[in-house]
């Protein structure tokens, strides 16, 4: 008797936490609220990793600093002046100019008002930061 009770124990210590895993997760994925759909499965490691990222545009590197400078606090006439340097120093960024000196404008607005934030006007980039100021007042 003793030999037939240990020999179904021994299959039940093997067997039982097989059982428990394999219930507990079906009962876990089964439950309302759980999404289903293979679509869903595995989404962050979808994406192929191995694709490097794009190189910002330099313009949109530039752009994204001043606006960062104006955001936290910088007068707007020496971000026009750093917008001034910039262009000065690298050519190839005279013809984004405009639109990031209209870029300034709109975030000075927001951050001074318009009637302030004409007063920082400086001719760089022929009108366009006072072009932005008008759009934005």
């Amino acid at each position: 008797m003793t030999h037939s009770a240990r020999r179904i124990g021994r299959s039940l210590a093997l067997v039982l936490p097989v059982v428990l895993v394999l219930s507990g997760t079906l009962a876990v994925t089964m439950v309302p609220w759980a999404d289903n759909s293979p679509s869903q499965v595995l989404t962050a490691s979808a994406e192929d990793v191995s694709v490097p990222a794009k190189p910002r545009a330099a313009q949109d590197v530039l752009r994204d600093k001043l606006l960062s400078e104006l955001q936290q606090g910088e007068n707007p006439g020496v971000v026009l002046g750093h917008l001034q340097e910039q262009v000065n120093g690298r050519p190839s960024l005279a013809e984004h100019c405009m639109g990031i000196a209209r870029a300034l404008g709109r975030a000075a607005v927001e951050a001074y008002g318009p009637t302030k934030a004409q007063s920082y006007s400086r001719p760089v980039c022929d009108t366009s930061y006072a072009s932005g100021v008008a759009s934005m007042g």
